[in-house]
Formats: C-alpha cells, sequence, structure tokens
C-alpha cells in the first residue's frame, strides 16, 4: 500500500489490503476485508465493504457500491459471504454489486467485463469473461451470464435463470425464461434468431455455424416439442458447438426456454 495513491479524504480500514499501484479517490470508503489488487483505479465515492476480492487493472467508475447485503428479506449480516471480481473489468458509475445471501457463498464477475453506468448485479450473480451489460440492466439474485454475452440497456432479468453464451439481448426487454447460448433475444421472454454476426466475430466457422443453424431449427422450427427435438437431435451428428446449445435447452428444466417469435428478425438466421 505504500505506492498507492490515496485521496486524502479517503477513508481506507487499516486492514484492508492495498496493492501497489492502487488508486483510490475523494471521499471512497474500503472496508477492512477488502483487497484490491495492483492497477486498480477507485474513483471518488466508491463503497467497497464487506469480504471483497478484487483483481489487477479493474476500473471502479464514480459512486459503485460493491460488497453492500444481498436485498434479501431471508438476509442475516452475520453470515459470511462474498464478493469476488476478477481482472480487467470496467465498472462504470453508480453500478451495484452485492455479495452472496447463502453462507459461504459468492457473487463472482470473471475477466474483461464492461458493466456500464446503473447496472444492478443481484446477490449471488455469476458473470463469465468479455460480458457487456448495458445501463440501467438488473440482474437479480443467481442470474448466471456466459462469456461473451451482451444485455441491452433497461433489461431485466429474473432470479435464478441462466444466459447462454454470445447471447444478444436487446435493450429494454424483460426476461424470465433461460437464453439459449448464441441467440437474439428481445421483448418480454422471446427469441428472434441466432447472434450471427457475433458467431462470426467470435471466430466459428462455417460448418459450426451451420450446425448451430440446424440445431436451433430442430428446436424451435420443426413443430416438434423440447424433448421430441431433443430425441431427434440424438441421432444426429453434431459438433461441440451445437451441443452447447442443445444441452442447455436440455438442463433447461421447469423454467424453459424463451420461446421463438416470428418477426423482422428472422434474417438472423441466414
Amino acid at each position: 500500500m505504500s505506492s498507492a495513491k490515496i485521496h486524502p479524504t479517503a477513508i481506507i480500514d487499516p486492514a484492508a489490503r492495498i496493492a501497489n499501484d492502487v488508486e483510490v479517490g475523494p471521499f471512497s470508503i474500503v472496508g477492512p476485508q477488502v483487497t484490491i489488487g495492483e492497477k486498480t483505479i477507485v474513483q471518488s465515492h466508491v463503497v467497497i465493504e464487506g469480504d471483497v476480492t478484487i483483481g489487477i487493472g479493474n476500473f471502479i467508475g464514480h459512486g459503485a457500491v460493491i460488497g453492500a447485503p444481498p436485498q434479501d428479506v431471508s438476509f442475516s449480516p452475520d453470515r459470511k459471504t462474498k464478493v469476488e471480481i476478477g481482472n480487467d473489468n470496467i465498472i462504470r458509475e453508480y453500478c451495484t454489486i452485492h455479495r452472496g445471501t447463502v453462507e459461504g457463498s459468492a457473487t463472482k464477475i470473471g475477466d474483461k467485463n464492461f458493466l456500464m453506468s446503473g447496472a444492478h448485479i443481484g446477490h449471488n450473480c455469476e458473470i463469465g469473461n468479455n460480458v457487456v451489460i448495458a445501463n440501467n440492466c438488473l440482474l437479480t439474485g443467481y442470474v448466471r451470464v456466459a462469456d461473451g454475452a451482451f444485455l441491452g440497456r433497461g433489461s431485466t432479468f429474473r432470479q435464478i435463470m441462466r444466459i447462454g453464451r454470445l447471447v444478444m439481448a436487446q435493450r429494454s426487454s424483460a426476461y424470465g425464461k433461460q437464453l439459449p447460448p448464441f441467440v437474439i433475444a428481445a421483448e418480454r421472454n422471446h427469441v428472434f434468431g441466432l447472434n450471427v454476426v457475433g458467431l462470426r466475430r467470435a471466430g466459428f466457422s462455417t460448418v459450426e455455424r451451420d450446425e448451430i443453424k440446424s440445431a436451433f431449427k430442430l428446436v424451435y422450427l420443426t413443430g416438434l416439442n423440447i424433448g421430441q427435438a431433443l430425441e431427434k437431435a440424438a441421432t444426429m451428428k453434431f459438433g461441440a458447438a451445437a451441443r452447447e446449445f442443445l444441452d442447455f435447452v436440455s438442463n433447461a428444466k421447469k423454467r424453459g426456454i424463451c420461446p421463438f417469435k416470428r418477426g423482422s428478425r428472422e434474417d438472423t438466421l441466414a
């Protein structure tokens, strides 16, 4: 902490573990159970409390609150829960990230994510890597977001749901059912097609993209129910990416997956 740049108005508990080259701005508060890795910037009026571990090279914007108690009426303040944040994340102004609610549990954020201003990450959420969560998105408890997903501004995500890899959820939408990998979703619990551009940018081959399209059409466009579609898929030859999509559908269980809605976005299957 000797070479950290701490503004004189910041309040840093002596027990906090602050690495070299960390910057902490005016009027920020860092509690005793906090660990902050090297080259992390904490701007002004940030509150980091509870048991929080923040990795290397993160940026935390003005007014963010990390590690506050969960918004769970059953939560007891004496429970030992955490927030764990990886490396190279951008957490913009006024984001809120709450710690876990069950004893010994954690809210987890991976590496190289971009949380835009006003995003809320509820208790026990798990965010992968390279995820973009746009302004004013609300993730309630136990939402799991896989790598490369993009969550559009002002969208809401119900408790205990999963968002697959490279999902693109469009702005001002609401979701309570599961969102399988690679889809474009919008409105209220609807899927409109595949994130074809995202698949190309992520380096999926033509064969992989075609197999994902075939799996998508089998689940959504053949008129088969989910069980029938999965039974048929088991007899077909699919690579790992298409199987990822099918396995997600198979594991969606009672919550189920967001249904397909026909509309102007159908060109996303091209």
